[in-house]
C-alpha cells in the first residue's frame, strides 16, 4: 500500500486509499494512528473507497509544536477532503476520532452522508476525563521504550474482553480473522509512536470536546456502535447519544473492550457496511 502526503493548513498529512466506490473516510483515537484501522481498511475497500489517514501529531503526518483543538482537527479532515476533490463521504470515527467527527459533521455537515461513531463520548465538564487519558498514556509511552511487548500485554486489560485477551496471550503469532495478530499489534507500537508533546496536544484538544449540547443538530443517518465492556467510553455514555441523535440507531457488541473494532472486526465491519450500503443517489455520484 503507497502512502501519499498532502499539505493540509500548513500541515504534512499522511494517507492511503484503497478500494473503489463511494468514500469512507477512517478516524483514529487517541495516541494512536492510521493502521489502529487494521481490522477495517481492507474488508471495507472491497465495498467502497476507504481512506485512512494520520491526525496531526500521529503516525508519519507532521507533529507541530502549537494548541490543537477539536476544530483544527476538524479542518485538517476537511482539508484533505478537499485534496482528493471529495464532496461528500461517509465519516467514521473511533474513541478521539468520535470525538473529533462529532465536531466535524456540526461544523461542516454538507461534507458528510452517514456517521459511523464508535465507542466515543461527547466530553467531560471538567478536565479530569483529559487528564485521565494524558496520564495513561505518558504512562504507556514511558513504558515502550523500556520494554514494547509488556507494556502491549499491560495496556491490553484496559482495551481486551479477558476472554479475547486470553485467546492473545496464548499465541500471540495468531492472524485473527486473516487481518492482525499481536505480534502486528506490538511491532505497530514500536513504529512512529506519539511523543510527550505529541500526547499533551492531544490531550489539550480533549479539553475542548464539548458536543452534548449541540448533538441534537446532527441530522445526518448515524450509527452508533459501543462496547459492552467498554472501561474507557462506557456504553452508556452511546445510550445517552443515542437518545438525543436525532436519526440514530445503536448497535452493541457484547463481550468486547474499547478495541472491539479489532477484537471483533467481522461484526463490527459487517454492523458498518449494512448501514453504509449506497442509497441510488450515491450510486449516481459514483457513476457521475
Amino acid at each position: 500500500m503507497t502512502e501519499l502526503f498532502a499539505d493540509i493548513n500548513g500541515v504534512k498529512i499522511c494517507y492511503e486509499i484503497k478500494g473503489e466506490g463511494y468514500p469512507i473516510v477512517l478516524v483514529h483515537g487517541f495516541g494512536s494512528k492510521k493502521e489502529t484501522w487494521r481490522g477495517q481498511f481492507d474488508p471495507l475497500s472491497q465495498r467502497f473507497k476507504v481512506i485512512r489517514f494520520d491526525n496531526r501529531g500521529a503516525g508519519k503526518s507532521d507533529r507541530p509544536i502549537m494548541t490543537y483543538t477539536m476544530e483544527v482537527f476538524a479542518d485538517d479532515i476537511r482539508g484533505l477532503m478537499d485534496h482528493l476533490q471529495i464532496k461528500k463521504a461517509h465519516i467514521v470515527g473511533s474513541s478521539l476520532g468520535g470525538m473529533i467527527v462529532q465536531n466535524f459533521i456540526i461544523k461542516y455537515p454538507e461534507y458528510v452522508s452517514k456517521v459511523v461513531l464508535i465507542n466515543t463520548n461527547y466530553g467531560t465538564p471538567d478536565e479530569q476525563g483529559p487528564n485521565v487519558y494524558k496520564k495513561f498514556r505518558l504512562d504507556y509511552l514511558a513504558n515502550l521504550k523500556e520494554d514494547p511487548e509488556k507494556t502491549f500485554w499491560d495496556g491490553a486489560r484496559v482495551s481486551y474482553h479477558i476472554r479475547f485477551r486470553k485467546q492473545m496471550e496464548a499465541n500471540p503469532k495468531k492472524i485473527f480473522y486473516e487481518l492482525w495478530s499481536p505480534e502486528d499489534l506490538i511491532k505497530d507500537s514500536t513504529i512512529n509512536p506519539p511523543t510527550p508533546s505529541d500526547i499533551e496536544a492531544q490531550a489539550n484538544a480533549l479539553i475542548t470536546h464539548r458536543t452534548y449540547e449541540r448533538l441534537g443538530e446532527i441530522k445526518n443517518e448515524t450509527l452508533l456502535i459501543a462496547a459492552s465492556h467498554d472501561r474507557v467510553c462506557p456504553k452508556s455514555v452511546m445510550v445517552e447519544m443515542h437518545e438525543i441523535i436525532p436519526n440514530s440507531i445503536l448497535k452493541v457488541i457484547n463481550k468486547a473492550g474499547h478495541s472491539s473494532p479489532l477484537s471483533r472486526a467481522p461484526e463490527v465491519n459487517q454492523t458498518i457496511m449494512s448501514f453504509l450500503e449506497p442509497t441510488q443517489e450515491q450510486i449516481v455520484e459514483i457513476r457521475e
